[in-house]
């Protein structure tokens, strides 16, 4: 009998391990989180309730006990307590955890059950916009911020080329044939897609291993919490050495048509294909285990060779059969970008063959970008699969007021309860780049345990009070208008994104520029009343670190929308040869950069210097520093050479890229234009261009410091340009 127990203790140790794992974890979360009260709370576990995660909250003994089936659970426990018995918040621009010494009795029993058994989080882009260059604090942290947000299923693609590195070695490839395969640092989202190959490169060996041992570090926190990481499988993306070393192999050349070299994409057909696709998770398994989850995006912005609902079956049945080979287990995570960026190839029957090849129970289909176009509507509920709500929001990690608040309050419990949408399994966050908006990803999350649509009325000043840790009519007031322009997008004034500044624009005579749009979803006037307002809750409100970072960024942008007015008067000075006009609108122009750059200096979330500062630490020798602050320059300027039509995309409004890239490109676009008028002469744009891009290029691959400290008060420096400015743009418009 001694015998037996000792069995079947044996054979359930996993599982009384990972149950202490979990209240380890969770305590030690405690501890990054609410470090001088972490003694306070109790934790304790609870089963799932209907295959979905729960938690429970109550008071006993002078403790708050917190109880969940994971980590998440827990987290996400904490989080409610702290939200609504503390009025106290934690997001990625300002934090209050103004704690009371003893914290506040639950004196009814709060229970919570989700109704989404996925809580989805990232996105290939939001790797490189945003998380290019992160440490393992800086990931930590953000691992703390998605468990208290209620993420269990990440995306975790962090040293996925060490992996690929170890594979074509096997495989017999060299160094030298892999060097013109990785790319750098800024752009592995789109090498990992298949989308280029070695710009910005050559990648490191020492590279490859640190960000390995970081991802090690990732997966093995997101599973402590009860997290399951999705990690990726293969795509067909191959080095360009591949048809040497196998010239029988069938490959595809492709181009991504913005003005990157050809890569090459393996044809599912050919026998290497799920022999390399099993090889990779194999290898991967061994080094990281795994949770069954794969992501793989074999035609991201890159159209199949054919439409034949037939080819598209059979591509995808051999996707999936590669990672059938490595895991029996294995469930593909597919992005639903492609039905949404490429409608007109993926038609009802190609999306349908493509789909339905794969097993129901072995695809999971990300909605990708529902609150802007749910594709769920229009493909039968992705014709059965089981599918997730995403909110995508922001792209290429600009810096904008925009959202659409009453959408993501509305829309997923909608979904949720509408008998056509077939096999809803969760909500996400797919964002290309965080840290802005705290808002939208607050009121998002909300959303995770709980099956009715929020009543933004009721939320919004709860999170209002949450965040500045008091109640001030002013501050509602001003929420109120942010409601109503930024966060909205109506029909008459839609929009996917938010805009951006004309000063971010490459220098022009028009009112926008491709990447670099203007347009507003709302009438910038009508934005101004919030900045009136927010300036009179600083009395109340100043001490806040959110209601900081919110006052800065309602000034920036009323400031920047503003110069566009500016510019349509030196455009149209221009046209009408008036000098003493253009002089001085151009003038005012450039002192608006000038005080925007300041305004931006006074907070973190707003410096180029960290960016450029945290890209050089990861270099270990002074060549591979310089190549990694041209990485980090180049993403968010020009994106590739150049030439590349992608310059702008991903645009910032930074202390530092104003009044040293986007400033001086200006001042030399004013000083053609006063030349040639002067001279009685017409511009010449398209030498202009030619000239702005070498200076451009220079620009990118300088190396330079900027500030990493902030400088100034924001509340001082914003009551000076509120004095300056508020009548002045009220009048000019």
């Amino acid at each position: 009998m001694r015998f037996s127990v000792i069995i079947i203790l044996y054979l359930l140790l996993p599982d009384i391990m990972q149950a202490q794992l979990n209240i380890a974890a969770s305590k030690s979360l405690l501890q990054r989180t609410v470090p001088d009260h972490a003694a306070q709370f109790v934790i304790e576990s609870l089963p799932q309730q209907n295959s979905k995660d729960v938690f429970e909250i109550e008071s006993r003994n002078n403790k708050i006990v917190l109880r969940g089936n994971d980590g998440v659970a827990i987290a996400s426990a904490l989080y409610f307590y702290l939200n609504e018995y503390c009025h106290a918040q934690i997001t990625w621009n300002g934090t209050n955890l103004n704690l009371p010494k003893t914290l506040p009795a639950v004196t009814t029993k709060i229970h919570k059950a989700t109704p989404y058994e996925y809580r989805y989080y990232l996105n290939y882009c939001t790797f490189n916009y945003s998380m290019s260059w992160w440490d393992w604090p800086r990931w930590e942290k953000e691992i703390d911020w998605m468990a208290l947000h209620g993420i269990n299923m990440p995306l975790a693609i962090t040293g996925e080329e060490y992996t690929w590195y170890l594979v074509y070695k096997e495989m017999g490839f060299t160094d030298d044939d892999l060097k013109g395969f990785f790319c750098g640092p800024s752009y592995f989202s789109w090498f990992w897609m298949g989308n280029l190959d070695a710009w910005g490169g050559p990648l490191s060996l020492s590279w490859m291993k640190n960000h390995f041992e970081l991802q090690k570090k990732i997966v093995a926190r997101q599973r402590a919490l009860g997290m399951k990481p999705v990690l990726p499988a293969f795509t067909g993306h191959v080095p360009a050495a591949f048809k040497k070393k196998f010239p029988n192999a069938k490959l595809k050349q492709t181009n991504w048509t913005n003005g990157f070299a050809d890569t090459y994409i393996l044809d599912s057909e050919d026998p290497m294909f799920a022999m390399i696709g099993k090889k990779f998770l194999q290898k991967q398994t061994s080094l990281l285990g795994t949770d069954h989850l794969y992501s793989a995006d074999t035609f991201n912005e890159n159209e199949p060779p054919s439409d034949d609902p037939e080819f598209l079956s059979k591509l995808s049945a051999r996707v999936y059969d590669g990672m059938h080979q490595a895991d029996t287990g294995a469930v593909w995570v597919m992005q639903g970008w492609l039905f949404y960026s490429d409608r007109k190839f993926w038609k009802e029957k190609q999306t349908e063959a493509l789909l339905q090849s794969v097993p129901d129970d072995k695809m999971i289909l990300l909605d990708l970008a529902t609150e802007i176009e749910p594709v769920w509507k229009r493909t039968d509920a992705f014709y059965g699969k089981p599918w997730i709500w995403n909110m995508l929001h922001n792209f290429g990690g600009n810096t904008n007021l925009f959202g659409r608040m009453e959408t993501i309050a509305t829309e997923p419990a909608n979904a949720l309860h509408n008998a056509k949408s077939g096999n809803m399994k969760g909500i996400g966050l797919t964002m290309e780049g965080i840290e802005q908006n705290p808002v939208l990803y607050e009121l998002m999350t909300h959303n995770t345990w709980q099956d009715q649509i929020i009543n933004v009325d009721e939320w919004l000043p709860r999170y209002i009070f949450n965040r500045y840790g008091v109640e001030n009519k002013n501050a509602l007031k001003a929420w109120d208008v942010l409601r109503k322009t930024v966060y909205t997008v109506p029909v008459e004034k839609y929009k996917r994104d938010g805009a951006e500044s004309i000063i971010q624009a490459r220098p022009t005579l028009d009112s926008s520029s491709r990447w670099a749009n203007t347009r507003l979803n709302y009438n910038a006037k009508d934005l101004l009343p919030a900045w009136d307002e927010m300036m009179k809750a600083i009395p109340a409100c100043k001490n806040s670190d959110g209601f900081q970072y919110d006052l800065v960024d309602v000034a920036r942008q009323v400031l920047v929308n503003y110069a566009s007015v500016l510019q349509q008067h030196f455009v149209t000075a221009y046209k009408e040869k008036n000098i003493a006009a253009f002089s001085k609108y151009s003038k005012q122009f450039i002192e608006l950069i000038d005080d925007v750059d300041q305004l931006l200096a006074t907070r973190k979330d707003f410096l180029l210097g960290p960016w450029i500062a945290s890209a050089r630490k990861c270099g270990s020798t002074e060549k591979e520093k310089a190549l990694y602050e041209m990485n980090a320059k180049d993403l968010i300027t020009l994106w590739g050479d150049e030439n590349c039509p992608l310059n702008e995309y991903a645009c910032r409004q930074w202390s530092g890229l104003l009044s040293d890239f986007y400033k001086p490109r200006w001042e030399q676009f004013f000083t053609k234009a006063l030349a040639a008028m002067q001279d009685g002469k017409e511009m010449d744009k398209d030498v202009f261009v030619n000239e702005i891009k070498q200076w451009e290029w220079h620009w990118v691959n300088e190396r330079k410091d900027y500030a990493v400290a902030t400088k100034g008060s924001p509340v001082e420096i914003i009551k000076k340009l509120y004095q300056k400015y508020y009548v002045v743009i009220e009048q000019g418009y």
